[in-house]
């Protein structure tokens, strides 16, 4: 389906000569001089790398139409993660190299979105914040009392992320997958 440049949004999905792309941030500008143009922050979604395009305002661009599966995460299976269909109950494998550094907060049981492009899986969506049980910390350094001092924690998914010293072993937080980092006690 085509669209008119002036009407993207962020988030979309669009073909870009060929390539699938993400569209991360989008702006407007109209020079003292000139015509008007649009300036995008584009994320290759085959490959992840970003880059910054610039577009006449009167051309049309290919919105790309994505499917979105709820799947629930079963177990991991040499370098790839086994998902359930929520809907189908059929088992949908997914090699580790498309989830990327998400493989990080993906933990038994927990319910997710894999993204669909012409039958190819591009990627998932993860919720925004998930809860995770703090596995290992290390000690508070004793002085270490500045504002906002932090220590390191490992989730159970191994990644490590900063917490506030307070947070001990065995207790639960949530974790903001946006960034890695600690969002509260749950």
């Amino acid at each position: 389906m085509n669209i008119n440049i002036n009407d993207i949004k962020n988030g979309m999905t669009v073909l870009i000569d060929g390539n699938l792309c993400l569209i991360q941030e989008f702006q407007h500008v109209k020079p003292g001089k000139g015509p008007a143009f649009v300036r995008i922050k584009l994320k290759n979604l085959k490959t992840g790398s970003t880059v910054e395009q610039t577009f006449n305002t009167n051309i049309k661009i290919t919105k790309a139409h994505i499917d979105k599966n709820s799947v629930q995460y079963l177990y991991a299976s040499g370098d790839n993660f086994v998902f359930m269909n929520n809907e189908t109950y059929e088992q949908i494998e997914v090699p580790r190299s498309i989830l990327g550094e998400d493989a990080n907060y993906v933990k038994e049981g927990i319910d997710i979105s894999i993204d669909f492009y012409e039958g190819e899986i591009i990627g998932i969506t993860l919720p925004e914040k998930i809860e995770y049980k703090i596995i290992e910390t290390s000690e508070a350094v004793k002085g270490n009392t500045a504002t906002n001092a932090q220590k390191d924690a490992t989730i159970e998914t191994g990644k490590v992320i900063k917490v506030p010293l307070f947070i001990n072993e065995g207790e639960t937080v949530l974790v903001s997958t946006k960034d890695g980092k600690y969002a509260g006690r749950a």
